[in-house]
């Protein structure tokens, strides 16, 4: 294999049509672990302990380590970051500043279990609301079917990996009006969005209270819990969501769209969001 650029390797493969066989190159999305470590005080000891490790494309891992930090309650906001930076490969090591107070049984892996994995919805929603720092103003921003409509194809414009691969997840990030500010590409659908929040994180943008977030794949509980405790109002997805994603979209005021393609899509959360008719 030959690496192409941080995301994309080629490989060598067998390839069939109808009765042809030939030999061809493919370019595939990388998938390799990636390992992040706090610094941090606790009981007035310096602790260094591996928190997480994580399967992900190569790229961003700085802002994909702060998005992750964030999203799980570990820091507040960029001020709580001493240093984030890589250390050797596949690995990031963040230093808290001496202010910041852990729970020690932040260090256990355990404690970062995907929501996904069974946990019962009441709790998962609880738990979301324990750690959420930004409230979600109810009724805006306004958007119109044509905005929604048009995110599609302007994230699928600017997908280099998943035009080159087929194989990735994106997350993209608009203003009200649907221009796009920023997009992220990854092999996890929830280490895509990481990237985007860590990176509005790191540029003491958050919370993004007038943005709005397309996610190439499906809703799930993850995500809406992810984009709530970043601030964002409205999440739409290219796929179908989840019951647990829509209560909890439901419960945190989140505007939700699903099946947003071939010029249509469904309203699962409003919160007064959505202009009809329009």
């Amino acid at each position: 294999m030959s690496f192409q650029n941080p995301g994309v390797t080629t490989v060598s493969i067998t390839s069939v049509e109808n009765e042809e066989v030939s030999s061809e190159v493919d370019e595939l999305s990388i998938e390799e672990p990636l390992e992040i470590e706090v610094s941090c005080l606790i009981d007035g000891r310096l602790h260094r302990r591996s928190i997480a490790v994580t399967m992900r494309t190569p790229g961003n891992d700085v802002e994909l380590a702060a998005g992750f930090l964030f999203t799980e309650g570990i820091i507040q906001s960029e001020q709580d970051l001493a240093s984030i930076e890589p250390t050797v490969t596949n690995v990031v090591h963040a230093t808290l500043i001496p202010t910041v107070r852990i729970d020690a049984s932040k260090f256990d892996r355990q404690s970062f279990v995907s929501s996904s994995c069974g946990v019962c919805g009441k709790r998962s929603i609880a738990a979301v609301f324990a750690t959420k720092r930004y409230p979600i103003p109810c009724g805006v921003p306004q958007i119109t079917a044509a905005i929604v409509h048009g995110l599609p194809r302007t994230q699928r414009e600017a997908q280099d990996n998943f035009r080159r691969t087929g194989g990735i997840h994106a997350t993209a990030l608009f203003d009200e009006t649907g221009n796009l500010l920023s997009l992220y590409e990854d092999v996890g659908r929830h280490n895509a969005l990481d990237k985007l929040i860590g990176a509005e994180l790191l540029a003491g943008r958050l919370p993004l209270t007038n943005r709005l977030v397309l996610v190439s794949g499906r809703a799930s509980f993850e995500l809406i819990q992810k984009a709530s405790i970043a601030g964002i109002p409205i999440l739409a997805a290219v796929g179908a969501p989840s019951s647990l994603a829509v209560s909890l979209a439901r419960e945190t005021s989140m505007t939700l769209f699903g099946f947003v393609r071939d010029h249509r899509f469904n309203v699962y959360a409003d919160a007064g969001r959505f202009q009809e008719g329009r």
